[in-house]
């Protein structure tokens, strides 16, 4: 006989009719599960706020299979040789053994009130029928495509009240990870490929708002010959290629969405001697994004026990001696998990954002002490640091006989009974109650400081989406803009970077791009050439020619700012007032304080300069 959990029977009704993709308006459908939320979802400094301004912690579980779950190797059609014998069809794992409400309905059981939900390039285009076996539980299934199956998912987890994220997780319908052809974006594709796949995949969902979040690839690594890198502007760019994508879904497709960028989750050769590395997010606490949306970023890391700051994971092959995360003190996995990514919510800087920890797990089966130990500890970091999270992996099946992959939370077997982590002895279920049950901020979400750096290094850093509509306002230069309601605050003398903030006159809808002295009033930086905004501007952008500054771009404003001002030299050494974070790491940067705005770039082109910014000239934003 099934085993149907008590808040399944409200959803009932619904599943025993599967709706067509992607639109289901004439089917009934039972009251939501999760209630009390109002999107679209955004930021608010380290928190994401719902469309009342309301905290909504991403309490949240991967439902796999979408993305692929074949080990590479052998007939695809034998259970045999998919990760843990658990062969998904190309669609979320389960639905041959449980209703897609029972499912559902299991996941508020847990209390999540979202769902990473993951998918490949290759399914998108896979037009292959789904098998009726495949589908036993839910027949209203059998015939459709993967992706037609997926749009079903989509449309029961948001009808059920769930928010949901879409996770690009492989390139490649097959099971991650190692050198499998999934270790970038591009790794068996183009750049372009995956960009498109991701706009038309927004596009398909942009009228679900409770589809809330693009997640934008997962666990980049290195392949066999190279590793991925964050900033140096090649193809294996993973700042470049995400900061773009970006960019293109909040303005060719869905400006609500939470864009999701996970660190690199690989470099390097696993082999003691060599250098290999986990860098997760600390590149991002010299070099983070700036979309043109600053309220849309979420990073994203994952952190298991068998694997470790410098430990790959592997056993046998690729193992080094490194210590793994079980293998670190209290006290050291703290430092670390705080040096590799929590820092993003733990300080205040360009970096910061939320933070969601969107693959952390153990299996149930799991007896060796510093496993459990690393379980209870990690647990407590969440808990400590009141972060987002997602669970890996929520759905598996249950074997009659013999071992089970053991790591879902819930579990169904061939008759469709379930073994949940609330159905049995399941050792993880004291710890995630704690988790569940843990004080966290709730309600209003007040206002944060917004710091943003721009980093035009190898091309245009203009994240204002109004001149990227304006056009090239300097042809030939790499230029760089603050994006919308922020104001420029810092540059760096060499490098090309600059630091935005929130908080500054409101803007009118002139600008100006200055590249003369025309407006110099009075001599602020004696023997240097100065750009200076006009009286009542201040600068939002720049642009620079080489290393050279080539203009500053300022915007009106009809608030009455202050008119006299001090210089900011920071030709030899830093000059910064403020937070904001290191935006230029290495070079020296000068910052105007939190009070001020930048009127006016100082440089030279005597011999031995290169006309890099010398000196800001700061005047008080209230007259």
């Amino acid at each position: 006989m099934r085993r149907i959990a008590p808040s399944a029977v409200v959803v009932m009704l619904f599943a025993l009719l599967v709706p067509g993709a992607p639109a289901v308006a004439e089917v009934p459908h039972a009251a939501p599960l999760v209630t009390g939320w109002t999107p679209p979802l955004s930021t608010r400094g380290r928190y994401v706020v719902d469309a009342d301004g309301n905290r909504f912690r991403l309490k949240s579980g991967n439902w796999h299979g979408a993305s692929g779950t074949w080990n590479g190797s052998g007939d695809a059609n034998d259970d045999a040789n998919h990760h843990a014998g658990e062969n998904s069809h190309r669609m979320p794992l389960g639905l041959d053994r449980a209703p897609i409400a029972e499912i559902v309905a299991g996941f508020a059981e847990l209390g999540l009130n979202s769902v990473r939900l993951q998918f490949s390039n290759e399914m998108i285009h896979d037009s292959t029928p789904i098998p009726a076996a495949a589908v036993a539980a839910n027949p209203g299934l059998a015939g459709k495509t993967p992706l037609e199956v997926y749009d079903v998912v989509v449309q029961q987890l948001t009808d059920a009240g769930f928010a949901v994220i879409l996770n690009n997780h492989t390139n490649t319908t097959r099971w991650c990870c190692g050198l499998d052809g999934n270790e970038r974006w591009n790794a068996s594709q183009s750049t372009e490929t995956w960009e498109n796949d991701w706009l038309f995949m927004v596009n398909r969902y942009k009228n679900n708002p409770r589809v809330v979040g693009a997640d934008l690839y997962n666990e980049v690594r290195r392949d066999l010959l190279d590793d991925p890198n964050w900033g140096l502007g090649d193809q294996h760019d993973w700042f470049a290629a995400s900061q773009h994508l970006g960019d293109r879904i909040l303005t060719e497709a869905n400006p609500n969405l939470l864009i999701v960028v996970e660190g690199i989750n690989w470099t390097g050769i696993p082999a003691d001697g060599l250098p290999h590395d986990r860098p997760t997010l600390t590149p991002a606490r010299y070099l983070s994004h700036t979309l043109v949306a600053s309220d849309k970023l979420v990073y994203s890391a994952h952190f298991y026990d068998y694997t470790g700051p410098r430990h790959s994971g592997a056993t046998g092959t690729g193992e080094t001696h490194d210590p793994r995360y079980r293998d670190l003190s209290p006290e050291e996995l703290i430092s670390e998990l705080n040096r590799q990514a929590f820092f993003v919510t733990g300080e205040e800087g360009h970096f910061t954002a939320p933070l969601w920890i969107s693959e952390f797990g153990i299996g149930k089966d799991e007896t060796g002490t510093l496993q459990r130990a690393w379980w209870e500890h990690f647990v407590d970091q969440l808990i400590r640091t009141d972060a987002d999270f997602a669970y890996w992996p929520l759905v598996g099946w249950h074997n009659l006989t013999g071992p089970d992959n053991g790591w879902a939370l819930l579990a169904w077997d061939v008759n469709g009974h379930r073994i949940g982590l609330y159905d049995g002895d399941d050792w993880r279920a004291s710890a995630w109650t704690r988790l569940m049950n843990a004080p966290s901020k709730t309600g209003q979400v007040a206002p944060a400081t917004v710091w943003k750096m721009l980093s035009p290094d190898h091309g245009d850093f203009v994240e204002s989406l109004r001149m990227r509509a304006a056009g090239d306002w300097d042809n030939g230069a790499r230029k760089a803009a603050c994006p919308d309601g922020l104001r420029l605050v810092g540059l760096s003398h060499t490098g090309n970077r600059g630091l935005c903030r929130s908080g500054g006159p409101v803007m009118s809808s002139a600008y100006e791009v200055v590249h003369d002295e025309s407006h110099v009033s009075e001599d602020w930086a004696s023997g240097y050439t100065k750009y200076q905004c006009a009286p009542g501007f201040y600068a939002i952008g720049y642009s620079v020619r080489g290393a050279r500054v080539s203009s500053v771009l300022c915007a009106g404003t009809s608030q009455s700012v202050g008119t006299v001002g001090r210089t900011v030299w920071f030709d030899r050494g830093d000059n910064r007032s403020g937070a904001g974070g290191d935006f230029a790491n290495g070079n020296y940067k000068g910052q105007c304080g939190d009070d001020e705005y930048v009127a006016g770039v100082a440089f030279t082109t005597r011999v031995g300069s290169s006309g890099t910014p010398d000196a800001l000239y700061c005047r008080k934003l209230v007259q």
